[in-house]
């Protein structure tokens, strides 16, 4: 049995992670912490503060909370090292960072999407970018209407692997919204869209378009246990493995 330690776990996708957790049985929800009020079915939980003694009585960390929350647990992280599973948007280059010389000590899988679908369609934005030379790269990103970070960190991924595979730095082409007078587009620009609204859980579109045809990827998300069940197999799988920084694909074998 796995013990997870959850923080974040009274936000929408906490709540549908411990919803997984209870349905699987090689995992048992060992501790929590978590800002706001939790409303938890059972009373099993042992809530904690984010201190060594959470982070003792978990084998692996899974972390849906804030970028200040994340930026605590990689604080902890630095005296109690534990594998940890990040699913956190919104965090800064310097956070970033952190993760990534902390993945030295410990392994970390970082992801902005825990979805297999999402995965499958960074690779197929990845495949279309490179093959379709001359086409131009749209990204569209719809969430609800709670979401505070825009871009969201899908579609940030899907834009910096668009760049990637037609060797663009993302920080010289990357536009987010257009208004007013602002010219004609240019060759490399890659759009990044925003919009938000009501309960729509995620949906992203990667288009390529040129004179006289297009092609256009989706992904549309209607249930946030999508998600939470990628989180928890992300965290299953990462318990045992070497220090190292992981991605969703090192999880699913893409």
């Amino acid at each position: 049995m796995i013990n997870i330690g959850l923080c974040g776990a009274s936000g929408k996708m906490g709540q549908e992670i411990i919803k997984s957790i209870e349905a699987n049985d090689m995992a048992r929800l060992a501790a929590i912490v978590d800002k706001g009020e939790l409303k938890s079915r059972s009373d099993e939980y042992i809530a904690f503060k984010l201190d060594d003694e959470f982070m003792n009585k978990s084998d692996v960390v899974i972390d849906f909370s804030s970028p200040s929350g994340t930026l605590s647990l990689l604080e902890i992280a630095t005296t109690v090292p534990k594998p940890l599973v990040i699913g956190t948007t919104g965090l800064s280059d310097e956070t970033l960072e952190l993760i990534k010389s902390l993945s030295e000590d410990m392994p970390i899988l970082y992801a902005t999407n825990m979805s297999l679908g999402v995965a499958v369609l960074n690779r197929l934005a990845q495949i279309a970018a490179k093959a379709l030379v001359g086409f131009d790269a749209e990204i569209v990103e719809m969430h609800h209407r709670h979401k505070k970070d825009a871009p969201s960190g899908t579609a940030l991924t899907l834009a910096s692997s668009v760049a990637k595979a037609r060797e663009l730095n993302l920080k010289d082409v990357m536009v987010c919204g257009r208004q007013g007078m602002v010219g004609a587009r240019s060759a490399d620009e890659i759009a990044v869209l925003s919009q938000r609204g009501g309960d729509i859980v995620g949906r992203h579109t990667v288009g390529f378009y040129n004179d006289g045809e297009f092609i256009e990827l989706n992904h549309t998300a209607t249930s946030r246990a999508t998600f939470a069940n990628g989180a928890l197999r992300a965290a299953l799988w990462l318990v045992n493995k070497e220090p190292g920084l992981y991605s969703i694909d090192d999880c699913l074998g893409l």
